[in-house]
Order: structure tokens, then C-alpha cells, then sequence
């Protein structure tokens, strides 16, 4: 057997096995739709599980779309989810072209500091912020859900990583020239970011789009509910009793993340491949 059968041959096998695994996946995923789709599911669940229902009906998803609370928490968290991935990303932009090749004082320290962050979780800050953000007189706002999430270090980190890629011989020579440190981030860094920049905005949208612990201690209207908070007063106020429209809602509720991903798929690859080139 040749080297190139064998290639072919393990390039088969692994495609089969990535296959399997990516099939057992999405199981999960295929079975949350298709009992969205069963109508008998609100009645009562169907065991064993199948992945096609008896009858297909679109009952649920009428209802779903009908719903206007639902259409109001979508409202609230593209509102809430759109200002926190513009300020969020903007932010871990500058702060990590300022970390990469920026020279100021106790740098490293600060740099320091902001990975110091990912080592605190949201629990023990909860107190503080609700207290902070009581005392300003914020509460039952979108403003507690946006400003704690402008500064993130695991994107601040992110960012600098990207940016030791880039050579720093475009910022010598933009100063040769006499553009000043923000033209030329804007113009010749910021240009080059589209990948990393692609890459923070699904994360910080899945974030932002998935909060479920700090809206809930902040917002007592129901008006102001987000997607996570309708559902899960759903699942509370109905249990199992109506287990084909919850699926048909966590569906819909998760379509903006599926969405947003396939048209920002390219440019994360690109920034997953740029990440081990060393630029000089």
C-alpha cells in the first residue's frame, strides 16, 4: 500500500469518526426542534425519545410567535446584548492594542492585574455590584446588565494575543509618517483586527445573549425581562405540562447565537489560523 492510499485511507477514518461525534452532538439540539414540532408533547413528554415526531404540526411555533412577551424579551436582549458587544469589544480592542504595543508605566502590572480578573467569578461580585448600582439608583435598568460587561479580561487578553501577532514595524513606520497613536490604530491595526474582532463578538454575544444569574437579581419588572428570564418563568408557571411549546421557545431563543455564527464562521478560522503565525 502506498503512502497516498494510506493517507486517504486515515483521512476516511478520521472524517467517519469527527462525523460520529459531531452527529452525537447534536442530538441534543435535533431533539429540542423536533419536539417543538410535536404537538402531543404538551400533554405529555414522549418516551422514548424520537428525533421525528408522529405528526409534524407548527401549532407551537404559532403560539411562540404570537407571544408577546416573548417578542418583548427579544427586544430586551437585543437591546441589552447590542450595547454590551459594541462597548465590550471597543474597549478590549484599544485595551489590547495599548497592552501589545503600547509603552507606558507598570505596563506588565497592569496587564497583571486585568488577567487577575478571570480568577474572580460573577458570585462574589454579586453583592457588591447589586449594592453599588442600588446606591446610583439603577436597579430595574438595562444599565446594570451593560457597564459591568465594557472591561473583560479573557477578551483584553485575547486582543493583546492577536495583536503580538502584527508586525510592529506598521506602527514604526505610521510614525515615521506622524500619525499619532489612535490613528494609528484605527487605520492601520484596527483594519487587520477583523478576525479577533469577529471572534469577540460571538463570545460576548453568547454571553450577553445566554445571562441568566445577574438579570435575575436586577430586574423585578417583567417588562424588562430578557430571553433567559421569560423562559425560565415559563418552565415554572407550566413544568412539564406543556413540553412542546418550551422546546419551540428555547428553540427560538437560541436562533440569533446559530445565526450570528454562520455568517461570522470564516472569520474566526481566520483568526484561529493567524494566531500561530509570529509576525516580524
Amino acid at each position: 500500500m502506498d503512502q497516498r492510499m494510506s493517507e486517504r485511507i486515515s483521512n476516511v477514518v478520521k472524517f467517519i469518526v469527527l462525523l460520529v461525534f459531531g452527529i452525537l452532538l447534536m442530538m441534543p439540539f435535533i431533539w429540542m426542534v423536533s419536539v417543538g414540532f410535536d404537538r402531543t408533547a404538551n400533554i405529555t413528554m414522549p418516551f422514548p425519545p424520537r428525533l421525528i415526531p408522529e405528526t409534524i404540526s407548527n401549532f407551537n411555533y404559532g403560539i411562540v410567535f404570537e407571544n408577546g412577551r416573548l417578542i418583548q424579551s427579544y427586544i430586551n436582549s437585543g437591546i441589552v446584548t447590542t450595547c454590551s458587544v459594541f462597548l465590550q469589544v471597543s474597549a478590549s480592542l484599544l485595551a489590547g492594542y495599548a497592552f501589545s504595543k503600547g509603552t507606558f508605566k507598570y505596563k506588565r502590572l497592569l496587564f497583571v492585574l486585568v488577567l487577575c480578573t478571570l480568577m474572580i467569578p460573577m458570585e462574589p461580585r454579586l453583592i457588591p455590584l447589586y449594592t453599588l448600582f442600588n446606591s446610583v439608583g439603577l436597579l430595574n435598568s438595562f444599565w446594570p446588565l451593560i457597564l459591568p460587561t465594557v472591561i473583560n479580561g479573557m477578551l483584553i487578553f485575547l486582543c493583546k494575543q492577536f495583536f503580538d501577532q502584527l508586525p510592529g514595524t506598521l506602527r514604526e513606520a505610521a510614525q515615521i509618517d506622524g500619525a499619532g497613536e489612535f490613528r494609528i490604530f484605527f487605520t492601520v491595526y484596527l483594519p487587520l483586527a477583523g478576525p479577533i474582532a469577529a471572534t469577540m463578538v460571538i463570545l460576548s454575544f453568547i454571553w450577553s445573549w445566554n445571562d441568566f444569574m445577574w438579570p435575575l437579581v436586577v430586574l423585578n419588572n417583567q417588562d424588562l425581562h430578557t430571553v433567559p428570564l421569560y423562559l425560565a418563568s415559563f418552565s415554572l408557571e407550566n413544568g412539564t405540562s406543556l413540553g412542546g411549546l418550551t422546546m419551540a421557545l428555547a428553540t427560538v431563543s437560541i436562533l440569533p447565537i446559530v445565526v450570528l455564527y454562520l455568517f461570522l464562521q470564516r472569520y474566526i478560522i481566520q483568526s484561529i489560523a493567524l494566531s500561530g503565525v509570529k509576525g516580524e
